[in-house]
């Protein structure tokens, strides 16, 4: 991934040509969570054929501006770090500055003339009631990523303030003048919400599939793993459904199965304590389990490099990117075949489930360890595939941004 541009690179774009992106919660957070990668690849994408401008709206501020030297480096290539936690931090520094400018009446920064916007994130509140003003100052089409609806689809397991603020924020996308769903189904979710709610005022919507990051080769295990390595990448929480891996794990471990599970990404502290207190009786037990937490991307490519195939055992997702990611290592992925898991399995490469269940993914893992033929095949199978990338994603975007007005 490029670096993006500089605070003094984007003042002097042509303002036919800015187009702003709006990443207020990602310019404050290292998390490298779905989201967060998005945005970062999808800006750096942009950047790469068009004057991108990255800002933020500063609610200590009360404003919109550039980011400051700060925040770009927190849109850096991902896999400089890897953050323990998905929460934005402003620094001391940035929340004093905005407020001293506010009590001493100063005027707020200017931003440049701008003929497009991409809104990446989930906003949050103080970003909506912000909009207008940010609205007025664009003259081509705004447009925000739809990722899912998961908080209200799987309330129960969701942070209780994600679900309370959901209902909200599918209205407010209809501010917008046109949509990008992320998968054929998180589309049909926003459209037929809207149905439900009876919003006849709202902007088109279409689908366009995420990208990859190039593919690069694995490099060679530092060693040779002695048993077979069940890999499961993905953030620990509810919905991500890892107590029933964990559980089919122990049935198969139980029955004498010989393999190792290997899990990395950061745990929610909400939804996915459930998680981490069975990682740890396991792991007390003396079973063959590592949970490395949130790593770099040198550490995840070092794992899939381990790794004999993946299980991606989550219940819903609005893409899943680490199922792709699977099978562009050449790693075959047992994943539910449903929604927009079952868009990405359908190309090969997957063993797709109608359930994940402890029962189904305990199956699903015996039979890939038991039939080297099958696991072969689907080896091949995913080598074959050809992958979308980051510019593939931002030239659909911008060509079909080309066709869309500003609503009045």
């Amino acid at each position: 991934m490029p670096s993006l541009p500089r605070p003094a690179d984007l003042r002097s774009a042509s303002p036919s040509r800015v187009l702003f992106v709006d990443l207020t919660h990602t310019s404050h957070t290292r998390a490298r969570t779905g989201v967060q990668r998005v945005c970062r690849e999808v800006t750096a994408a942009l950047a790469r054929t068009s004057d991108v401008t990255p800002i933020t709206h500063d609610p200590y501020l009360g404003a919109w501006r550039l980011l400051n030297p700060a925040e770009q480096r927190t849109l850096s290539p991902a896999g400089t770090d890897a953050a323990a936690a998905r929460g934005a931090r402003w620094p001391a520094a940035t929340r004093w500055s905005g407020r001293a400018r506010r009590w001493l009446r100063r005027p707020a920064p200017t931003l440049p003339a701008a003929n497009g916007l991409v809104a990446p994130e989930i906003f949050s509140p103080h970003v909506t009631a912000a909009l207008p003003d940010l609205f007025a100052r664009i003259a081509g089409p705004r447009v925000a990523l739809f990722h899912d609806a998961i908080a209200l689809q799987l309330p129960h397991l969701t942070p209780p303030k994600s679900v309370a603020r959901f209902p909200a924020y599918l209205r407010e996308l209809a501010l917008f003048d046109g949509i990008a769903a992320v998968s054929a189904d998180s589309h049909a979710v926003l459209e037929n919400y809207w149905d439900e709610q009876r919003i006849t005022s709202r902007p088109p919507v279409t689908t366009i599939p995420l990208g990859l990051t190039p593919h690069v080769p694995l490099p060679p295990p530092v060693t040779a793993p002695t048993e077979p390595v069940v890999l499961c990448v993905g953030t620990l929480e509810g919905r991500k459904n890892h107590v029933a891996l964990l559980d089919a794990a122990e049935r198969l471990w139980a029955e004498g199965r010989i393999f190792r599970l290997h899990l990395v990404g950061m745990a929610h502290p909400q939804t996915g304590r459930a998680a981490l207190d069975r990682v740890r009786a396991l792991q007390a037990a003396g079973r063959p389990l590592r949970y490395d937490g949130p790593v770099d991307d040198a550490a995840l490519a070092r794992a899939y490099a381990a790794a004999t195939f993946t299980v991606y055992p989550s219940l819903l997702e609005g893409f899943g990117l680490p199922v792709l990611e699977s099978l562009q290592y050449g790693k075959p992925c047992i994943c539910s075949a449903r929604g927009a898991l079952g868009e990405s399995a359908r190309g090969g490469g997957c063993l797709a489930l109608d359930a994940v269940d402890a029962p189904a993914l305990a199956a699903a893992i015996d039979r890939l360890l038991s039939a080297p033929a099958e696991l072969t095949a689907l080896v091949q199978a995913a080598e074959a595939r050809v992958f979308r990338s980051w510019n593939d994603y931002a030239a659909d975007l911008r060509a079909w941004m080309a066709d869309l007005s500003p609503r009045t």
